[in-house]
């Protein structure tokens, strides 16, 4: 065991260096919590270096990257410190293998119909070829009984199927005709679950809780959407009919707003 403390033990707790870029950038904890909307007493918490009231890891790494952004740091080393002092990031999971498809394989105890065919056929043709060479030299009736007995070896041709006409691909986004007077959201959990919470322009809560992967919520009021994206990276965005192209990074907790026009954070 050594002694004495290593660099990174010297270093300042996350806590504490977030509150002396807040302070050195001349905000309150108050305005802090209204640029960011994380709630005043989580931002107290969090700069005591208490991440209990965070909710867990990933809301935690969120909260950290949402007040470093806020005070103009960048919340990457914070990120990384956090991870180094709970554990670390946990390790994604693998993805399921793909499974072979698997290779049709002829049943051994089932009769080969086109080898018995075409030895048919070769038979037929040896007695037909029998009977006219013995046939030449005795007369020509042979020949007739050998036209006679060849068995029609023709199989009827199958009857095409006919397919059904392909269905129509849905569009990607299910409110591609959105109401040009109204703003219009929609949120699909597609890369895993994610608590999201959705108000109007009033602060009506117009929904508050998880969204497990492949649902979907679609909001709409006349003025304003204000969103609270826990794990961001997790959801799919529309707004007015127009997908929202923004890189969200999973476990990032977004705070937008949108309003009528283009999908652009009001």
């Amino acid at each position: 065991m050594s002694i004495g403390n290593s660099p990174e033990d010297d270093r300042p707790s996350i806590g504490r260096v977030l509150q002396q870029a807040r302070i050195a950038a001349g905000l309150t904890v108050e305005e802090v919590s209204s640029s960011t909307r994380v709630r005043i007493p989580i931002v107290h918490a969090i700069e005591e270096d208490d991440f209990s009231r965070c909710g867990g890891d990933v809301y935690a790494r969120g909260h950290i990257r949402t007040l470093a952004r806020a005070v103009s740091i960048d919340p990457e080393p914070l990120v990384s410190q956090y991870d180094a002092e709970h554990g670390g990031r946990p390790a994604p999971t693998p993805a399921a293998p793909m499974f072979e498809a698997e290779r049709i394989r002829s049943d051994p105890r089932r009769p080969n119909w086109t080898a018995a065919m075409v030895a048919a056929i070769v038979a037929v043709v040896g007695f037909v070829g029998f009977t006219f060479f013995k046939g030449g030299d005795g007369g020509g009736t042979s020949t007739q009984v050998a036209e006679g007995s060849t068995p029609n070896t023709i199989s009827p041709k199958p009857k095409p199927t006919k397919t059904a006409d392909p269905k129509p691909v849905p569009s990607d986004s299910a409110i591609a005709a959105a109401p040009r007077d109204k703003v219009t959201v929609k949120l699909s959990a597609t890369q895993g679950k994610s608590w999201i919470s959705a108000k109007d322009h009033n602060g009506r809560q117009l929904f508050d809780g998880l969204l497990l992967q492949g649902q979907s919520k679609t909001f709409q009021d006349k003025e304003r959407i204000d969103l609270v994206l826990g794990d961001a990276g997790s959801i799919e965005l529309f707004v007015n009919g127009k997908k929202v192209e923004d890189k969200f990074q999973p476990g990032q907790v977004e705070r937008l707003s949108y309003t009528k026009g283009d999908p652009e954070v009001g």
